[in-house]
């Protein structure tokens, strides 16, 4: 059984359930619709399901930010699915497209461990990296409040020691969130403020220690080289430590996200994604993009701007949330015009919303 009908089992297109569930559905609902436009679009514009067809899904799933390879193989999917079911309606092509990409996102993370992993004994390290603007501040302390929520002692590292301000917002989030945030002058050397924060984290026997760090130095090389001395101060006092590398990406971005993706990836050892700021975009399918390509696992996902809105990864969940007025027949807005697809043109009674 692929995901699209395991979703459709477990949720049975009715109501959200769960919080998180409704935190899906509303976060991602701007993705959703902005798909489902795309997609409508399509339709409208083709008499039958041909070569130009094909050619236009590919780019219209390009600019759906799904990723090239993504987009590719997708349409070389239909094409054969498409045949073999002889799918000439909309309502049926569109099922079609919609399954395959469900599929894909199941296939993506087919033994993908979208989990934050913990210290079995002493503190836990979360570093996180990315580019200024990213969201890394916020995420950690929407994080830190959520931990502290549960029972954990929590410890903020002020590693940005470059960015203007940036030692103030995350000390203002430590006061919010009631936690404290080791810290040093602006323009100081982060190295040393995160060894500072490891040792006092042993010290005080932390839960968790919450680093963050410079999005951008003077040029790649300088970043990638401090974050790697970064790591290797850790490693030094805590030899199992970072427990996770977070790579936060802002999803309003797209496909810039995916180039900064590939360009942490390639230097230091990601372990996970961060994507934030999904509720303020229609750019959902980089999801898909970054598993697809990177093989990297999506873990944390900002839906909101509320401290629960930051949401550990689900993929079922993501893909209801983002298709689910299409993974239900019953749920589509014109599920009635079950005929062949024709030009606008050439139909009064066509209807511009097939989906």
């Amino acid at each position: 059984m692929g995901l699209f009908d395991r979703i459709k089992q477990a949720f049975g297109g009715g109501k959200p359930e769960t919080t998180e569930e409704a935190k899906y559905d509303t976060g991602l609902e701007k993705s959703r619709t902005s798909f489902a436009d795309r997609l409508n679009a399509l339709f409208a514009n083709f008499r039958t399901v041909d070569e130009d067809f094909f050619d236009d899904l590919e780019e219209m799933l390009i600019e759906a930010d799904v990723g090239f390879a993504t987009a590719e193989q997708l349409t070389e999917e239909l094409r054969e699915e498409v045949k073999l079911q002889n799918a000439q309606k909309p309502a049926a092509v569109a099922q079609t497209i919609v399954q395959k990409l469900v599929d894909l996102y199941g296939e993506a993370g087919e033994g993908e461990d979208n989990t934050l992993h913990y210290a079995a004994e002493g503190p836990t390290v979360f570093l996180f990296v990315g580019v200024n603007g990213a969201g890394k501040t916020t995420t950690i302390g929407k994080l830190a409040h959520q931990l502290k929520e549960q029972g954990k002692s929590v410890l903020l590292a002020a590693g940005d020691t470059f960015r203007a301000g940036a030692i103030e917002q995350l000390q203002e989030w430590g006061r919010r969130d009631g936690v404290p945030v080791v810290a040093s002058s602006a323009g100081s050397d982060p190295a040393s403020v995160i060894f500072d924060a490891v040792r006092r984290a042993k010290d005080e026997q932390v839960d968790v220690l919450l680093v963050d760090t410079a999005g951008r130095l003077q040029n790649k090389v300088n970043l990638m080289n401090e974050l790697d001395k970064i790591r290797r101060v850790i490693v030094r006092e805590l030899p199992d430590a970072p427990q996770e590398t977070l790579l936060v990406l802002d999803a309003t971005t797209g496909q810039n996200a995916l180039s900064q993706a590939k360009e942490f990836n390639q230097t230091t050892q990601v372990t996970g994604i961060v994507l934030t700021k999904l509720d303020g975009s229609g750019k959902g399918g980089i999801v898909l993009a970054i598993r697809n390509d990177l093989h990297v696992p999506v873990k944390l996902v900002g839906l909101g701007e509320q401290m629960d809105d930051l949401q550990v990864f689900d993929p079922n969940k993501f893909a209801y949330g983002l298709f689910k007025d299409l993974i239900d027949p019953d749920k589509r807005r014109a599920r009635e015009a079950d005929k062949p697809v024709v030009n606008p043109k050439d139909s009064p009674n066509h209807q511009d919303d097939p989906l």
